[in-house]
């Protein structure tokens, strides 16, 4: 677990907007599941699942960076 979380540290310090770009992508497909109705997207748009998960990983990433 140790070396995972050195690995993991080491990758996000080289790539220090990655995690809030993640986050945008999944704000952005929450705003593309909402506009265009799909089948069995149900509880996932009625949630907003994307959107809650986008948000907190880029608010993580943006903590991160000054971390890093």
């Amino acid at each position: 677990m140790n070396r995972f979380l050195d690995w993991l540290g080491d990758f996000l310090e080289k790539r220090r907007g990655l995690l809030p770009l993640i986050g945008l992508g999944l704000i952005v497909l929450n705003l593309i599941l909402q506009i265009v109705p799909g089948p069995g997207s149900g509880w996932i748009v009625d949630s907003n699942l994307f959107l809650h998960l986008g948000l907190i990983v880029s608010l993580i990433g943006i903590l991160l960076i000054r971390v890093l």
